[in-house]
């Protein structure tokens, strides 16, 4: 079966971002010169997904307008450069694709958020993808994730290696075929300590699900933070579907932390051809 549908989960507050984020969408930090989410379109476009599934809240408009076409390319005095600009900017989502934007009355975590999916998902497998988490990768870590994926009654997530003492920031598997670019997973934990962490790998914000994944986040109670963990989901679904986490290739910016987000904004600046060279240049006569 063919992936098409995708859900990005983008009604959280944004709160170690304030206060930038009191009106704006921490989705809409921009990288450089584009905010976060478009990064997340672009690689589900990628991929191949053309279903896209936005989990909004309160605050949360600024999204909705971005993809829409808004800008007015028929001023008389707008000059070629500006109108091309412009007509890219009102066909951010191709004609193949759509946008449904579903809301989250309440902030009861990440597996709530794609709970509110589930009546646009019907019985297929489906992709789960947080903006904050961006990857630096050709191709795109989604796409090498859906080339690898062949089961839609199995389960991939993305993982990394994490130091130990960051455990307490991630949800942490336990397998026994570590040196595998698929491991298979016997056990999760969400943010175990790390004198507890059953292992190096934590979960990144990629995952493809079988749509069974739904019927286990129903019955999931409230975990850690008095929110529904997916983790938990995950956890509880081992038994019955295949889940095996998948080593990307690629570099992650954990954008959902502030320095994260700054040393993202520089790499991306570095390797920018606007503005690479000058920014080196600047780096070195600055810091000597």
């Amino acid at each position: 079966m063919k992936l098409t549908k995708i859900v990005f989960p983008v009604a959280g507050h944004g709160s170690r971002f304030l206060p930038a984020t009191k009106a704006t969408p921490k989705e809409m930090l921009p990288i450089v010169d584009k905010p976060l989410i478009q990064y997340a379109v672009e690689e589900a476009l990628e991929a191949g997904f053309t279903d896209l599934i936005f989990i909004t809240g309160k605050t949360k408009r600024a999204i909705t307008d971005h993809f829409d076409t808004t800008l007015d390319i028929g001023v008389s005095n707008i000059t070629e450069k500006k109108k091309k600009l412009f007509e890219d900017m009102n066909n951010l989502i191709p004609k193949s694709a759509s946008c449904i934007y579903l809301r989250q009355g309440e902030p009861l975590g990440l597996g709530h958020a794609i709970l509110q999916a589930k009546p646009v998902l019907g019985d297929e497998p489906f992709a789960v993808l947080l903006a904050d988490d961006l990857i630096d990768s050709k191709p795109g870590a989604l796409k090498q994730m859906v080339e690898q994926y062949n089961d839609e009654d199995s389960s991939l997530i993305a993982v990394q290696k994490v130091e130990k003492k960051d455990s307490i920031h991630y949800g942490m598997i336990e397998s026994d075929n570590y040196d595998e670019k698929l491991i298979n997973i016997i056990d999760i934990i969400e943010k175990p300590e790390p004198e507890t962490a059953p292992s190096e790998y934590g979960v990144v914000g990629r995952y493809i699900f079988s749509n069974k994944i739904l019927t286990y986040l129903q019955k999931t109670q409230m975990g850690t933070g008095n929110e529904i963990q997916l983790t938990d989901a995950i956890k509880d679904s081992l038994n019955e579907i295949n889940t095996f986490a998948f080593q990307f290739e690629g570099i992650r910016h954990d954008c959902g932390d502030k320095f994260g987000f700054i040393k993202a904004n520089i790499e991306y600046a570095l390797k920018s051809e606007q503005f690479g060279k000058e920014l080196k240049s600047y780096l070195k006569n600055r810091l000597g």
